[in-house]
């Protein structure tokens, strides 16, 4: 338990550097900025995650579901609402909006969902990790998100139409999460020994954790962005890169870390379920609430307009949806097909070239459309689960 302590103590000394250069009015080198305010989003992400299991204990299922869906993506969202917000006076700023997202996205699918697969045959020797039939609900509307999403890249923009489709797909979810019977959250580390505390304790704990570390996300969020940014102008490297890659990586890691420690001890399957929940409120929540800061921002309504690089990147993160979706239809994610994933995502890196890479968003839909084929009948119940459950859906 003292251990679990230390993490704590740990992860909120890691926010401290940032903040006294955010609030010192203090400026350093690019490089040492993007370490400094991207170790300060990891640290309070991990606050964020720990407090939000141990919410769990303290308020409704329902309301659990839905608040624990919004701080989930929070990290995330509050680097992609500040490229958003500035695009409306930069239009320049569009291609970091959607370079996060898209990064962000393909980052679960490609690493994280091979991951746990990886881990729990490590760990336990199973070469094949099954799914609960309470998760075909994440499934289904992930499948609705990614054929919609299709959609995007062929009319060339992000508009506040696509906010009332995603982001009413994502309040159709929660309901369906929502309605379902709830189960014990499994708690290991920081969050278990926050658990221990006694109730009054504990809750004000909580509050705490979730005040400071949504300040110290939102206060890092703009001195991470424009870091990233000025060391790929200062070095030469592409900073759309930079940033759908690096950015993702600082916000994304707690959710992996915690998935990976659950798989490791025994939770397989809530690990992987965290993986699939944490897709399906990007692909939905944060990339629907895009077009709605922007338009804020700009003062009137309006529609992030993609350039041809955009519109590759947006379709890609479609196709590989789509190929995620048809291999995890059945609700099982084999060793084989988590290598399969795992091997395309990292290859594509290789060739940045746009006709290469029109190729994957090709493979991805070719082999997506034959294994849902394959799988028809997988498919068929599904649905039926996904849409008509009443078992337990509840977010780990």
């Amino acid at each position: 338990m003292t251990r679990s302590w230390l993490l704590i103590a740990a992860a909120a000394a890691a926010t401290l550097p940032a903040l006294v250069l955010r609030f010192g009015g203090m400026h350093l080198q690019p490089g040492t900025e993007a370490i400094a305010f991207g170790v300060a989003i990891l640290g309070g992400a991990f606050l964020l995650t720990w407090a939000a299991e141990v919410a769990e204990m303290d308020i409704s299922q329902g309301l659990a579901l839905a608040f624990l869906a919004l701080v989930a993506v929070l990290p995330e969202y509050a680097v992609d609402l500040y490229f958003a917000w500035k695009a409306a006076g930069h239009p320049d700023y569009t291609a970091y909006a959607t370079a996060n997202m898209t990064g962000a996205n393909r980052l679960l699918i490609g690493v994280a969902w091979p991951l746990i697969v990886a881990l729990s045959w490590f760990h336990r020797g199973h070469r094949e990790l099954t799914l609960p039939p309470s998760r075909a609900v994440e499934l289904v509307f992930l499948s609705l998100a990614t054929i919609y999403s299709f959609c995007i890249p062929l009319k060339g923009t992000i508009s506040l139409f696509d906010m009332v489709v995603l982001v009413g797909l994502f309040v159709a979810y929660m309901w369906h999460i929502a309605r379902s019977e709830g189960g014990e959250p499994d708690l290991v580390g920081p969050a278990l020994a926050l658990a221990g505390l006694r109730p009054w304790a504990r809750r004000a704990a909580v509050v705490g954790f979730f005040v400071f570390s949504a300040a110290v996300i939102l206060a890092s969020a703009e001195r991470f962005a424009e870091a990233l940014i000025a060391v790929g102008k200062r070095s030469g490297y592409d900073e759309f890169l930079l940033v759908q890659w690096l950015a993702p990586l600082a916000s994304e890691a707690p959710e992996i870390v915690i998935a990976c420690i659950l798989t490791l001890k025994g939770h397989a399957q809530a690990g992987m379920g965290a993986m699939v929940s944490s897709k399906v409120n990007q692909w939905t929540l944060l990339v629907g609430t895009l077009p709605l800061v922007y338009s804020i921002a700009l003062g009137r309504p309006g529609a992030l307009h993609l350039d041809s690089r955009q519109i590759e990147e947006i379709l890609l993160t479609s196709a590989q949806s789509l190929f995620g979706i048809a291999v995890l239809c059945d609700l099982r994610l084999s060793l084989f097909e988590s290598a399969v994933l795992f091997v395309l995502f990292t290859t594509q890196l290789i060739f940045p070239n746009p006709t290469v890479r029109y190729w994957f968003v090709l493979l991805y839909i070719v082999l997506g459309t034959a294994l849902l084929l394959r799988k028809r009948e997988a498919v068929v119940g599904l649905l039926r689960r996904g849409l008509g459950s009443t078992h337990s859906a509840s977010l780990p």
